[in-house]
């Protein structure tokens, strides 16, 4: 049976590939573009082409169009192109992600990146898919462990909600992400990689994911050498992939970081066909490439899955009203922010509750577990409120009863989010009440 499939798998293979294809001359090389002239109507925007095959067969990526050229982004340096040389259209970029992907790390275009010959599924998939029909997807569904007690309880993650994770550098949040997609309840994680440095990435597969994370994982990588166009189509690969196992019925765990590389690499992109930059220097573009990345994330409908997202955003300087930030912030069903002044003090993972929500809640819990959660932040922020004259020495125990209990409360309450051992939403809310529980 195994031997049928892989038979079957080469076949499609073969049957995917085309011995006749459009072609063209290119008539320049400037400016970070190369200009082609002589494709016909055929070529679009997004359509791949090879270019100079006398003199290596560089790949590039259609970005846009003039009055009399097309314009095209390398996906390397324009060393050794000419004009004259054939640009070959090889049609819009497709993937066609297969169950037995599961475990390997492959690129935006489908192939391996980690030294293994891997074959094409079936169906080659549009990269930008739209988002599954409004009126007919599925409500959120119900609660997930995630093996972090935090996000058991006070900051719960549902089926097919979209979770924004804002965090600097260095505050722990590839650890983080790598700890969630080794425990959150779902039957396949796909992750994209956008922008991180190569060994980075054999870092996080080997050793923050480890071999039992890698076992119902796909990883879609670009690293930060990889042309903008590939970085820029890494989180729509990835997304690609996820709906694969969506439409077979399955929970697909989605994990993109970061969303604020991805859209970097888009305004290089925007810029090379002359779009102007208005959004923070980000163009207008911009926005619309996220909300339609988080639209395809989510609920499913009829027999499909669903896909529960987990994005993150690298907030330069901790500015959280960055226009990618803000942008996704609106389309988000939460976010958590991970704060560097949390993380220097050694608490991990460094989430700042306060700073965060999840709207899962208050229907992802029950009327007793939702009464736990709005005490737990109400000490906290009772604490935070008056944390500079504590930590002064200028309050009097006693003074106020309210904040008498938030300061036994806090060291408890900061140990509880740091928490992250394996068990039951059950035990974690259990752990909770012994924290808010007054001697």
């Amino acid at each position: 049976m195994g031997s049928q499939a892989g038979f079957k798998e080469v076949a499609a293979a073969l049957g995917q590939s085309r011995t006749m294809r459009q072609s063209g001359r290119i008539a320049s090389v400037g400016d970070g573009v190369v200009r082609i002239v002589g494709l016909g109507r055929g070529a679009a925007v997004g359509d791949r082409l090879r270019l100079g095959v006398d003199r290596g067969a560089a790949q590039a990526e259609i970005v846009g169009f003039d009055e009399t050229h097309a314009l095209a982004l390398p996906d390397g340096a324009s060393v050794g192109l000419a004009p004259g040389d054939a640009a070959i259209l090889l049609g819009p970029a497709r993937i066609a992600p297969a169950d037995h992907w599961m475990g390997r790390v492959v690129d935006p275009l489908g192939r391996p990146l980690d030294g293994r010959p891997l074959l094409p599924g079936r169906t080659p998939r549009a990269l930008d898919a739209p988002a599954p029909d409004a009126a007919a997807r599925r409500a959120l569904g119900e609660r997930v462990e995630t093996g972090s007690r935090v996000f058991n309880t006070l900051l719960p993650l549902v089926r097919g909600q979209r979770l924004g994770l804002f965090a600097g550098s260095g505050v722990g949040k590839s650890t983080l992400l790598g700890g969630l997609a080794r425990r959150v309840e779902a039957d396949v994680v796909v992750l994209a990689l956008i922008g991180e440095r190569g060994r980075e990435l054999r870092d996080f597969v080997e050793n923050v994911l480890g071999p039992e994370g890698m076992a119902r994982a796909v990883v879609v990588a670009a690293t930060a050498d990889a042309p903008a166009a590939l970085r820029g189509r890494c989180a729509a690969a990835a997304m690609t992939v996820a709906e694969h196992f969506r439409d077979a019925g399955r929970h697909v765990l989605f994990m993109a970081d970061s969303v604020t590389r991805m859209a970097d690499a888009q305004r290089q992109v925007a810029l090379a066909r002359g779009e102007p930059a208005c959004m923070g220097g980000y163009p207008a573009s911009m926005a619309a490439e996220i909300m339609a990345l988080c639209e395809r994330a989510g609920p499913g409908t009829g027999e499909a899955g669903d896909i529960t997202a987990i994005l993150t955003v690298l907030v330069h300087g901790s500015d959280m009203e960055g226009p990618v930030a803000d942008v996704l912030r609106g389309v988000l069903d939460g976010h958590v922010v991970l704060d560097r002044e949390i993380a220097e003090r050694g608490r991990f993972p460094a989430v700042d509750l306060l700073r965060s929500v999840s709207r899962a809640l208050p229907r992802a819990a029950s009327d007793t577990e939702n009464t736990l959660i709005a005490e737990a932040r109400r000490l906290l922020g009772a604490y935070e409120r008056s944390e500079m004259m504590i930590r002064a020495g200028l309050y009097t125990p006693g003074s106020d009863a309210g904040l008498d209990a938030a300061i036994a409360a806090w060291p408890k309450l900061d140990a509880f989010i740091a928490q992250s051992e394996p068990g039951t939403t059950e035990d974690s809310f259990r752990a909770l009440a012994r924290c808010l529980k007054r001697d």
